[in-house]
């Protein structure tokens, strides 16, 4: 990584993911990629603002917990064939310290100069087409982190057990679709300061 990519993480860098109390805390402040995940029209705006002033009751299912269990090993394959090293920072934009991310992994392209993200998941489904949720997800971490491309590895499963090798897809970066998403979050986090204060 260039001393300029890694001084700008650094810059960025919010939380480093060490102590989870502080990482929770940082993330409470802003809206993060699972957060801009829901941000699918105007009308999730309300409901996103309420769970960050009220918070949620889902603390996780069977689901959740195997995809946290496989996590490290994904990490490591994702290592292995993509460059892109495991994270567990949280970083805030450039443009917004309020506009914030924890991607599954942070690289480099081979020279060095462009920053690479990694984003890992486990379903019980084949991957036949990204889900918008995905996407809307992928894409805030982009443009938190400054970057162009995010390899996505999805691992397939039954029940519990990995069907086969993971895939790696690559998903480029998508402006308009991050401009929409800056707007609808900017618009949370107004309904946030104003409404649930």
């Amino acid at each position: 990584m260039s001393p300029e990519l890694q001084s700008q993480l650094n810059a960025h860098l919010v939380a480093d993911g060490s102590d989870r109390m502080e990482w929770l805390r940082a993330r409470a402040t802003g809206i993060t990629a699972t957060d801009a995940a829901q941000l699918s029209s105007p009308r999730a705006i309300d409901r996103l603002a309420r769970q960050k002033a009220y918070g949620t009751h889902f603390s996780g299912s069977k689901f959740t917990e195997y995809g946290k269990h496989r996590e490290p090993a994904l990490a490591e394959w994702m290592r292995q064939r993509c460059g892109v090293l495991p994270s567990r920072g949280l970083y805030s934009s450039m443009s917004n310290p309020r506009h914030l991310a924890t991607p599954d992994g942070v690289g480099t392209s081979p020279d060095g100069t462009e920053l690479l993200l990694g984003e890992i998941k486990t379903s019980t489904k084949p991957l036949t087409t990204i889900p918008a949720t995905y996407r809307r997800q992928i894409y805030w971490q982009q443009y938190v982190m400054g970057a162009r491309r995010t390899a996505l590895i999805w691992e397939q499963h039954q029940n519990f057990v990995p069907l086969g090798d993971p895939l790696i897809v690559w998903v480029d970066r998508d402006d308009r679709e991050i401009e929409r998403l800056i707007d609808l979050a900017d618009q949370t986090l107004h309904v946030l300061s104003t409404v649930y204060s």
